[in-house]
């Protein structure tokens, strides 16, 4: 990769589209932008969980499955998951966005109830399996997966649809949801609401566009794209800001948006 001769690194490359794709503007576009409408903690993250689950396909896709999906909870969603009756999840039995059908809805929706009953946030969920000298989410996210189907009625088709380095995924979507909860920038993108996990123990997501980018910029060697893939280009991020890597993927996603590369 040549770096534009205006720039004396790669660093300080993806700080300057850092820079230009953190913005507000960003979110309009983006499955953030589900979350965003809320402004109670609890809300937040059980839009945001849920817009990242469902984020693959086109983006406006996404975000109009999204609002679908919290049309029927009166977008409310903290309020419906502690408080609906039987009758309430009927309009779910219709619901479905690629593989993601009623069967995982449901679930989604009795272990979120059954979690805050008990919990105040979502955090907690994640923080349970992460301990402070974690280099990475890798054990936390483990846990999560384990906590997420602990329910006696868990279906093994919802599997599919939380991933865990267990199974080498690059855990894209968790990652990213992550993301959206623990950065705190004071740009107005990610929501930084949660404190108890550091952002430099977060790594980046690798979806297309950012896998894409970062073996252009020779960011990752490795062939395929697994749990090692994200941590390697996480770890090779921490090279240009140790204490928050992740907030290049939005210099990687914008790239691989926009077409630049």
């Amino acid at each position: 990769m040549i770096i534009p001769r205006k720039f004396k690194t790669l660093g300080d490359f993806l700080d300057e589209k850092v820079a230009l794709y953190n913005q507000p503007d960003f979110i309009k576009d983006d499955p953030i932008s589900i979350p965003h409408q809320y402004s109670k903690q609890q809300d937040i993250e059980i839009s945001g969980f849920v817009a990242a689950v469902l984020a693959w396909g086109q983006r406006k896709t996404i975000i109009n499955k999204c609002h679908e999906f919290f049309a029927l909870m009166d977008h409310t969603p903290h309020d419906f998951i502690l408080h609906h009756q039987e009758d309430d999840l009927k309009p779910f039995l219709n619901f479905k966005h690629r593989t993601f059908n009623a069967t995982d809805a449901l679930y989604f929706i009795e272990f979120f109830r059954w979690f805050y009953q008990h919990h105040t946030s979502l955090e907690e969920a994640f923080t349970a399996g992460l301990r402070p000298e974690d280099e990475d989410m890798e054990q936390s996210l483990i846990h999560f997966q384990h906590l997420f189907f602990s329910l006696s009625d868990a279906p093994q088709r919802t599997r599919k649809h939380i991933s865990t380095p267990e199974r080498k995924s690059a855990c894209k979507r968790l990652n990213m949801f992550l993301r959206w909860m623990v950065r705190q920038d004071g740009q107005g993108v990610d929501f930084g609401i949660w404190h108890n996990i550091r952002p430099n123990q977060l790594v980046c997501p690798c979806d297309l566009h950012v896998d894409r980018v970062a073996r252009f910029l020779g960011l990752i060697t490795r062939k395929q794209t697994d749990w090692l893939t994200a941590i390697e280009l996480t770890n090779t991020l921490k090279q240009f800001d140790p204490k928050d890597p992740i907030k290049y993927d939005f210099a990687l996603f914008g790239l691989g948006v926009v077409g630049e590369m």
